[in-house]
């Protein structure tokens, strides 16, 4: 019998050692699961720690705090984010993607993937602060892929418009679009066509600056 409890105890596996980098974001993964299952308010330290098999200590050690671990996910969302929105606006300017499909995927974002959620949830816990690293990660990709640089002003006012609309789609789109008797992918739709009409601009403006006098 002694024998059976030990081969039993041996069968139990041992948690995988990760290197700092990769316990960590093991944990942002995880938290942006529960994000997107459950909402910002499941976002905890212990639960993380509980979904990845480590200790509070252990996340503790990561992001300091609950609020900690709230910034940091919004900041690694937000730059898997962008980095998708950077590649797909490449692929439009290159008539590879509409612009439709841009503002599906922005959306999306805020809406299916919950950063509409966290931004507000991170505000009302008066966890404004949090809110830095997803202004900025937007920022730095407006100024990468704007033809200008930094001084693209209609870029940075498209951006704007962008986001401004899908953060508010994602927290009260369904229930508006019902009352007024729109489908509920209006807010999308006028997006696209947004974003469309920018994309027939710069192609102007680029075919005018390169005609020749």
């Amino acid at each position: 019998m002694g024998s059976g409890i030990k081969k039993d105890a041996e069968a139990v596996p041992k948690p995988r050692r990760l290197s700092p980098e990769a316990s960590r974001l093991a944990a942002l993964e995880a938290a942006r699961a529960l994000l997107i299952e459950t909402g910002p308010q499941a976002v905890t330290l212990k639960a993380v720690a509980a979904r990845i098999g480590r200790t509070h200590a252990n996340l503790l050690h990561h992001f300091g705090s609950a609020s900690g671990l709230q910034r940091a996910l919004a900041e690694y969302q937000t730059k898997n984010v962008c980095t998708k929105i950077g590649e797909a606006v490449e692929q439009m300017r290159g008539g590879n993607m509409a612009p439709q499909k841009l503002a599906d995927l922005i959306f999306d974002s805020f809406d299916r993937e919950g950063a509409g959620a966290l931004c507000t949830w991170m505000l009302l816990s008066g966890n404004e602060d949090a809110l830095d690293p997803i202004v900025e990660t937007i920022h730095a990709l407006v100024d990468d892929i704007a033809e200008d640089g930094h001084a693209d002003e209609n870029l940075h006012r498209l951006t704007l418009e962008m986001v401004l609309l899908a953060l508010g789609d994602s927290l009260m789109g369904a229930p508006l679009s019902a009352s007024l008797g729109l489908d509920r992918a209006a807010g999308r739709e006028i997006a696209g066509k947004r974003l469309e009409q920018s994309f027939l601009e710069e192609q102007l403006k680029q075919q005018a600056d390169n005609d020749p006098e």
